[in-house]
């Protein structure tokens, strides 16, 4: 098990570049099923679950050819399907939690899925209801082994329905349509998720061949078709690693410029962080977070305290709380942080109590943030990664603390972020990998 060694206290300087986005990376590397052709995707992250997902494929089968770092070439032309099976499919299935996205496809295709209970961050119960529901209303049967904890489905034909969803879930979006893209007549989703990822999942699988109407909306429209063909794909830059660099900026007080992003990809996120008082400046194709001595968090108008909370896209993306928390910090004034969605989510707080922040945990869902103004720096600990938002927080305010810190179970920053240590040591930050 590996950690970071963080000396802290120092500004930095310098340029960075988001790597491509991990939540998109899942849904369109899991789509490349949907047919037997090449599939071509630029900007792949090299992160631990890409990897797995990938591995996963060339399991069943999936030729893959690695251009180069972030660049791939797919065809699954030759799927075998006994792999499911098989013992090494269940332990690379319950290493990550987007190898629920591989159902969708399978069941299009193949008319059959099997899936163990997969993994990923321990962040409170993610449901997969929606995606069971969903598939089901497209004539999905599922079927559920007590012992192996695994899910087996069958659609000998799957068919277009109507289905409004509980949840806006973005995963059990993304999988319901690569369910529905070679369903039999039309699928109408309502209440589906909006986000960036299921946008850009929309539009490969349109240059696939499907025909998927209301992209960007919450109402999708889905007129099935009877296969799919090849494409080549490019993916956004990562919303939640610009988020964490934002973050990181001001905790560190360093001017830092983000490369190739725009701020109206980042939806909401720009305006949270400047109600902290951390301005943002588009600058070409980059965005420059100038270096802060000191910011403010803004109060309501009539002088209340500010409140943070999360919510489906466009609201404000739930994988950047942690950021946010840890970003207030250092903040004058004070502010609720609301994170809605996970009951686990915000337990990671008593690390950075010990480290000197004034954090009031209200609740398994709030938090009260105190700022300190960068009048008192934190200081140094060993502390531990409990998954990787909570990870990049910690991360952040040990390179904002004095002294040195340790951080180990780093592989789960590693999931979510190539070679943070790295990028980050070029901006001048002083972290080693032990």
């Amino acid at each position: 098990m590996g950690s970071f060694k963080i000396k802290g206290g120092k500004s930095l300087t310098g340029s960075i570049t988001p790597q491509g986005a991990k939540n998109e990376a899942l849904q369109v590397i899991c789509a490349v099923l949907l047919t037997p052709e090449e599939v071509h995707i630029q900007n792949v992250p090299d992160i631990l679950d890409v990897q797995r997902l990938i591995e996963l494929l060339e399991g069943l089968g999936v030729e893959v050819q690695k251009i180069n770092r972030q660049q791939y070439i797919f065809r699954a032309a030759n799927i075998d399907l006994n792999f499911l099976k098989t013992d090494a499919f269940y332990k690379k299935a319950t290493a990550i939690r987007g190898s629920v996205m591989i159902l969708g496809p399978l069941l299009a295709r193949f008319g059959i899925g099997y899936l163990p209970q997969p993994g990923g961050d321990k962040i409170g119960r993610r449901r997969m209801d929606t995606h069971f529901i969903g598939l089901q209303k497209l004539g999905a049967t599922f079927s559920y082994d007590e012992i192996k904890k695994s899910y087996y489905v069958k659609a000998p034909q799957l068919k277009g329905n109507y289905m409004l969803l509980e949840e806006a879930s973005v995963t059990g979006t993304a999988n319901i349509l690569m369910a529905a893209v070679l369903a039999k007549g039309e699928t109408t989703i309502f209440n589906a998720a909006c986000e960036p990822y299921v946008i850009q999942l929309s539009k490969m699988l349109n240059k696939m061949g499907a025909k998927i109407s209301g992209i960007g909306s919450n109402l999708l429209t889905v007129e099935g078709v009877d296969q799919l063909g090849g494409c080549s794909h490019t993916m956004l830059a990562d919303m939640i690693e610009v988020g964490s660099f934002i973050g990181l900026a001001a905790m560190t007080q360093s001017e830092i410029t983000i490369k190739n992003v725009f701020l109206t990809d980042l939806g909401l996120i720009p305006e949270i962080f400047r109600r902290l008082g951390i301005g943002i400046q588009q600058m070409g194709n980059d965005i420059l977070v100038p270096k802060y001595d000191k910011y403010a968090i803004e109060t309501f108008i009539d002088g209340s305290i500010m409140n943070i909370a999360d919510a489906p896209w466009p609201g404000f993306t739930p994988d950047l709380i942690s950021i946010v928390l840890v970003t207030a910090i250092q903040a004058k004034g004070s502010v609720l942080v609301h994170q809605k969605m996970f009951e686990s989510r915000l337990f990671f707080v008593d690390k950075l109590i010990d480290m000197g922040a004034r954090i009031i945990l209200c609740d398994p869902h709030r938090a009260t943030v105190i700022g300190l103004n960068h009048e008192f720096p934190l200081r140094g600990i060993k502390m531990s990664s409990p998954d990787i938002r909570a990870g990049v927080a910690l991360l952040i305010a040990a390179l904002s603390a004095e002294g040195t810190s340790i951080i180990d179970n780093i592989e789960q920053i590693d999931r979510g972020y190539q070679e943070i240590d790295l990028r980050l040591q070029q901006l001048g930050a002083d972290i080693q990998r032990l």
